[in-house]
């Protein structure tokens, strides 16, 4: 259960005693004996202030200043970092029967009109962020609607609750409904000036230019989002590229003088070293050379891809054109918040190009890796001194089937590939951020 309307006080010192897992590097493609891997089993981890301040044996137990909890045979973990989510698309998860075209108009709209009420807006901030904890995702790089109060609402939430958030109002000004438009440029860019004004910097909050995808923004509206990154260099920006062959060459029709889809977005300037491009599938080599020049990130969304049937992405590509990867559940495209389940698909995406996606790979583009594409490694995504203690604690094995393979596993991959194949949100113990449990699961 989780607790949205409490404020606890962190308590100074908490040691936990478990299986530390986190990453000192990224490691290489197919290695399942990285030493990029950091494994401490029967560690305690110290947590002073909320934040990480060393790690221990087990056998030498902490003093009474500190507060123990004792989670031996379990695993901790750096909490989850999904890189690319909708909010309000809960709603839609688990929708049958389209593309992304068809199944945006179908479904994804009509639910994200309802957002333009502040109380839907709030009861879908609140709901949205409880099931992320609940399923191990500390940190998040969110897109809410166009309406400004889902974004404000969603911020507001974030804070209670004391999580790193990366989120912004939504543009889109074209080829979309009624209630879902901004009425002109101008508007939509007051509307995120004074959300960068109120939240940006504030806490752990960080403003995303947030440009629906290039269809939905005429070209007025994506050279006003390209100054606001200039504007604000702070900022972050994100959107969609790539993710659909309709939808590619639907960018052609309507952006012709452009050499491809994401040249649409360089000519606005909105490629930069904060920039996250979810999917990013139907890209060629000259495409990533630009990812790569300009430091932004591919938010890979595997579920989503599949569920939708938008195609495979070539993981390898990227990564040896220097292109940042991080994973995304892309909710509600992808049927589960639970990165484990996304992760799994991630594997699977990449084995259909005879390629084996590793524990190591896959887990540190879901923690240390993607806190490093967004420039937040010295904060999230690991268990290293000095960072903000955002972390999970996971049973190894939940039910028989796993239990039985956890027993028979030969190695630490192997243990960990079985664990992240299997487990899911169930697995679950607690969920800490910044040194407060914000979600603990009922015994």
């Amino acid at each position: 259960m989780s607790f949205p309307s409490q404020t606890p006080i962190p308590m100074r010192r908490i040691a936990l005693r478990g299986d530390l897992l986190d990453f000192t590097t990224a490691p290489q493609w197919g290695d399942i004996g990285s030493p990029a891997v950091r494994f401490r089993e029967d560690h305690w981890l110290l947590i002073e202030d909320g934040r990480i301040a060393g790690a221990q044996p087990g056998d030498d137990v902490p003093d009474a200043q500190w507060t123990k909890r004792d989670h031996r045979g379990r695993l901790i973990l750096p909490g989850f970092i999904d890189t690319h989510v909708h909010s309000p698309q809960l709603d839609v998860i688990a929708s049958h029967g389209t593309e992304l075209l068809d199944w945006l108009e179908t479904y994804t709209f009509p639910a994200e009109q309802r957002y333009a009420d502040a109380l839907e807006a709030q009861s879908g901030a609140a709901r949205f962020l409880d099931a992320l904890l609940a399923h191990g995702t500390t940190s998040a790089v969110v897109f809410p609607t166009v309406h400004k109060v889902s974004a404000d609402t969603l911020f507001a939430a974030a804070q209670e609750r004391g999580m790193r958030l990366v989120t912004g109002k939504v543009l889109m000004d074209r080829h979309a409904p009624d209630g879902l438009r901004d009425e002109a440029p101008d508007r939509g860019a007051s509307d995120c000036v004074d959300l960068i004004d109120r939240w940006h910097g504030k806490g752990r909050l960080s403003y995303a230019v947030t440009v629906r995808f290039a269809p939905t923004s005429s070209p007025e509206q994506l050279a006003m989002a390209g100054q606001l990154c200039t504007a604000y260099p702070g900022v972050f920006m994100q959107t969609h590229l790539a993710e659909n062959r309709a939808e590619v060459k639907w960018v052609q029709q309507l952006f012709p003088d452009a050499r491809s889809y994401l040249d649409v977005y360089d000519r606005a300037g909105l490629l930069n070293a904060r920039g996250v491009f979810a999917h990013g599938i139907w890209l060629d080599d000259a495409d990533r050379a630009v990812l790569r020049d300009a430091g932004a990130q591919i938010a890979h969304s595997p579920s989503s891809n599949l569920f939708l049937g938008s195609g495979l992405f070539d993981w390898r590509a990227a990564e040896a054109a220097g292109v940042a990867v991080s994973v995304a559940t892309d909710v509600g495209g992808g049927t589960s918040l639970s990165m484990q389940r996304t992760l799994a698909d991630a594997y699977k995406v990449q084995a259909m190009a005879g390629e084996r996606l590793t524990a190591w790979k896959a887990l540190h583009a879901s923690t240390l890796g993607a806190a490093v594409a967004l420039g937040l490694g010295d904060e999230i995504g690991s268990l290293s001194v000095g960072c903000v203690a955002d972390l999970c604690v996971w049973d190894w094995a939940h039910g028989p089937v796993a239990q039985r393979r956890l027993e028979v596993a030969r190695g630490l991959h192997e243990k960990v590939f079985a664990w992240m194949t299997l487990s899911d949100e169930r697995n679950l113990v607690a969920a800490m951020v910044d040194g407060v449990v914000r979600y603990e699961r009922e015994e």
